[in-house]
């Protein structure tokens, strides 16, 4: 029996983390078919993935356009087309708006603006024959949460580039999506998730009563990519209904973590 994305050929940027989301969206594609290229900045991060999933791994900093541009060129090469292109890239950066520095606005607009609109440049050039185009963003890029201006505001604004590519280049089949999760347990988000009273606290906020896993982003993330899904232009929502609600607030979850020290 075929699989979803049987036959297409898929290149996820922002897999070297373990168990990230990059990492869970590679392997349910390889499930449903896809043949694979798999990236991060690091070739040892993504060796043992292709190897695991028969795919190709390469390097790729989303900061370098060039770097972008060879990345599409070896995955041309090695899957013949690029049908599919997921960014998952990005980094969990806190801190208070007063305290915000001129480097740190600098290095996340590289990593969560700059990179990711190139990154979408470099691949409608490559998707001459249409496909679909996945990235990463957030809930928190919609709804608060305390102390993220920095981050909230380059996600939110990379939303609004993706709807003006996917009604730039629709006409050439070429589909922009964004999925937004709530907290998620990944690796860039470990250091809060050692805490039980956060996730108590995230929990609690969420109408499902939990955050959401890897693997259900990775399930959206493969009903965007196959060629049923009729949708351009949108954020997908992966959140328990988080939107309904709101994230903990700052308060919340520094007593939430004061409990756990205390116990």
């Amino acid at each position: 029996m075929s699989g979803r994305l049987t036959g297409k050929g898929a290149l996820i940027l922002g897999a070297g983390g373990q168990g990230n989301m990059g990492q869970a969206i590679a392997r349910r594609f390889a499930r449903e078919g896809a043949k694979l290229v798999v990236s991060a900045r690091s070739t040892a991060a993504i060796e043992n993935l292709a190897t695991e999933l028969a795919g190709t791994a390469v390097t790729c900093d989303i900061r370098s356009k060039s770097s972008i541009e060879a990345l599409a060129d070896e995955a041309r090469a090695t899957l013949g087309r690029i049908d599919i292109a997921v960014d998952c890239t990005g980094a969990n950066f806190a801190m208070p708006f007063l305290e915000t520095t001129g480097e740190q606005l600098q290095d996340l607009f590289d990593l969560q603006f700059r990179g990711p609109f190139q990154f979408m440049q470099v691949m409608v050039e490559a998707m001459d024959h249409g496909g679909s185009i996945i990235r990463i963003s957030s809930a928190a890029s919609t709804i608060m949460l305390d102390d993220y201006a920095a981050y909230r505001g380059t996600k939110a604004a990379m939303d609004q580039v993706a709807r003006s590519v996917a009604d730039e280049f629709g006409s050439q089949g070429i589909r922009v999506n964004s999925i937004s999760p709530g907290a998620v347990r990944t690796p860039m988000t470990a250091e809060v998730w050692a805490h039980p009273g956060v996730v108590a606290e995230f929990d609690r906020t969420s109408p499902l009563g939990r955050t959401a896993t890897v693997d259900e982003i990775a399930a959206a993330a493969v009903w965007l990519a196959e060629d049923d899904c009729f949708m351009t232009g949108e954020n997908l929502h992966v959140s328990g209904g988080l939107m309904l609600r709101s994230n903990p607030t700052k308060q919340q979850i520094l007593a939430a973590m004061a409990l756990t020290a205390a116990t």
